[in-house]
C-alpha cells in the first residue's frame, strides 16, 4: 500500500515537472527578448535548448513507466511565469530590466532545483535506477543555469546601480541653466552589461 501510494506521488511529481518545463519553453524566449545584455540573452537561449532536452528526458521516464506525461498543471510555475511577465511589462531602464529578469529567472531555477531533487530522491527510494541518471543530469543543468545567472548578476547589478545614480543626478543637479545628464557625450564609451560600445 505504501509502495503504491509513493509511486503515485512520484508520477504526480513528474507530471508537475513536465508541465512546468513545458510552460518554461514558452516563457524563456520572452525573457531573452527582454534582455539587453548580450550574455544574458545568450544564457536564456541556451537554457531554452536545455529545457527542451529536459522535456525529452521526462518523456523517456514516462515511457518507461508506461504512463502519460499529461494530466497535471504546475500552479507554482504558472505563478512564477505570470510574475515574470509582469516584471517584463514594467517601465525599467535596460540595465534595471536585466536585473529584474535575472531575479525572475532565478526564482524559477530554485523551484526546479527543489522539484528535481525531490523527484530524484523518490526514484532512489522506489528503485527506479534507470530514472536517476536522467533526473540528476537535469538537476545539474538547473544548478549550472542558476550559477550562471548569479555570475551575470554580479556584473550587471553594479552597471544598473551606476545607471540609476546617473539618472537621479540628471534630474536633480543643475549648473547655471544647464542640467547634468547621465547620457554620454559624443565620442565617449558607454558600458552596458558586460559589453562596452562606442556611442556615435
Amino acid at each position: 500500500m505504501k509502495q503504491g501510494s509513493l509511486r503515485e506521488l512520484y508520477i504526480d511529481e513528474l507530471r508537475d515537472l513536465y508541465n512546468a518545463e513545458t510552460q518554461l519553453t514558452k516563457a524563456l524566449p520572452k525573457m531573452a527578448k527582454a534582455s539587453s545584455d548580450d550574455q544574458l540573452r545568450e544564457a536564456f537561449e541556451e537554457h531554452l535548448r536545455q529545457t527542451e532536452e529536459h522535456v525529452s528526458r521526462l518523456e523517456q521516464i514516462f515511457e518507461q513507466l508506461g504512463e502519460k506525461p499529461s494530466g497535471k498543471k504546475c500552479l507554482a510555475m504558472e505563478g512564477l511565469v505570470k510574475e515574470g511577465a509582469e516584471t517584463i511589462g514594467e517601465d525599467y531602464s535596460d540595465e534595471v530590466m536585466d536585473v529584474a529578469v535575472i531575479g525572475a529567472a532565478q526564482r524559477v531555477e530554485h523551484y526546479e532545483i527543489a522539484a528535481y531533487g525531490t523527484a530524484r530522491d523518490l526514484a532512489k527510494v522506489l528503485g527506479e535506477d534507470g530514472h536517476i541518471s536522467l533526473l540528476e543530469e537535469t538537476l545539474e543543468e538547473e544548478k549550472q543555469a542558476d550559477q550562471k545567472l548569479t555570475e551575470l548578476s554580479q556584473e550587471i547589478n553594479p552597471a544598473a546601480a551606476g545607471s540609476s545614480e546617473g539618472e537621479e543626478e540628471g534630474e536633480t543637479e543643475e549648473t547655471g541653466s544647464r542640467t547634468t545628464s547621465s547620457r554620454p557625450t559624443r565620442g565617449t564609451t558607454q558600458r552596458r552589461g558586460s559589453k562596452t560600445k562606442q556611442v556615435a
